[in-house]
């Protein structure tokens, strides 16, 4: 457990500029002081306890206005920034090194039983507002941009955008080539997909029109 704490005071400073000391980040950080209570209800959960860890959960949400549920499973170097609206589901399991914004939703699709929230790899950035929903498996070393809504399964080291959430090349480079040293944090910087269909678009009608003037220029002569 201390080992844990350790590490998810040590994630803030690597992902969050503004942390200036321990005591801030212990005293001032929703996200931390999230992680802390889930740990603790996920392990009375792990114990057969039903109540008290939701209890734990509700007061976790008040506090810090993150909902995680006790049963999700959750790895090291987790970091919830600012996180007011966050909600995590009973059955998510979470990686390593992942990072949520506010807003981030990662829940369930219906009734269903058994298995019905996403599966989150290593290495993820979950930007504000996006939303990751069902018994999908998001890969290692993907970056889901704001307000997607993600339905299907993304493979490793993909970026996604969009609703729905659809996968996007970014740079023409694939980030797999590159060894993967810390997370990536720059979630302002991804592809545009309906962007780039409208530059495809404004090239094809440049095209037709210098199509149509070359034929007009021909018959002009003739």
């Amino acid at each position: 457990m201390f080992r844990l704490l350790k590490r998810d005071i040590e994630v803030i400073f690597e992902r969050d500029p503004a942390a200036r000391s321990v005591w801030e980040v212990i005293l001032t950080y929703p996200g931390f002081h999230a992680i802390i209570l889930h740990r603790i209800a996920h392990y009375l959960y792990r114990k057969g306890l039903v109540l008290l860890p939701r209890i734990i959960s509700q007061f976790n949400r008040w506090l810090t206005g993150i909902e995680i549920h006790p049963g999700a499973k959750i790895g090291e170097g987790f970091f919830i920034d600012h996180g007011m609206g966050v909600v995590i589901g009973e059955t998510t399991e979470i990686g390593n090194n992942v990072t949520l914004y506010q807003g981030v939703t990662l829940g369930g699709t219906g009734k269903e039983k058994g298995k019905r929230h996403p599966t989150i790899g290593n290495n993820v950035v979950i930007s504000a507002g996006a939303k990751v929903l069902g018994a999908i498996t998001i890969g290692d070393n993907v970056k889901i941009g704001a307000g997607s809504v993600v339905l299907r399964d993304v493979p490793p080291n993909c970026t996604v955008v969009g609703v729905p959430g659809k996968i996007v090349v970014r740079d023409g480079q694939n980030i797999a080539d590159k060894k993967i040293t810390e997370v990536d944090l720059q979630h302002n910087k991804l592809p545009d997909p309906v962007a780039e269909m409208l530059l495809c678009l404004q090239r094809k009608i440049d095209r037709l029109e210098r199509r149509i003037t070359e034929m007009e220029v021909k018959l002009g002569d003739h």
